[in-house]
């Protein structure tokens, strides 16, 4: 008898009773979330990765990893300068 293979979410689900794991894979969630808003405001006012931050005077490899959600020592102040650069209202909310 063949065993069923289980589905991603099914794998997710099951791990997500673990709450380091639960707590680590929420952390990348807000992580990917954050640098997708600021793709994609980059993207809704047409700056390159390397104009963005020229404007807030770092370089583009920088801005590719905020983007990615790979790299997260961002600080506050560097959120605040990509709003300001983007025309942009930064907003933390606890919840």
């Amino acid at each position: 008898m063949a065993k069923k293979l289980l589905s991603f979410q099914d794998v997710l689900k099951k791990e997500l009773k673990d709450k380091e794991f639960r707590k680590y894979y929420e952390e990348e969630g807000r992580n990917l979330e954050i640098g997708y808003k600021i793709a994609q405001r980059r993207h809704r006012l047409g700056l390159t990765q390397k104009q963005l931050a020229g404007k807030i005077h770092t370089t583009q490899t920088v801005i590719a990893r905020l983007e990615s959600g790979s790299h997260w020592a961002c600080s506050l102040r560097t959120l605040e300068k990509i709003a300001t650069a983007t025309g942009s209202k930064l907003e933390v909310n606890f919840k």
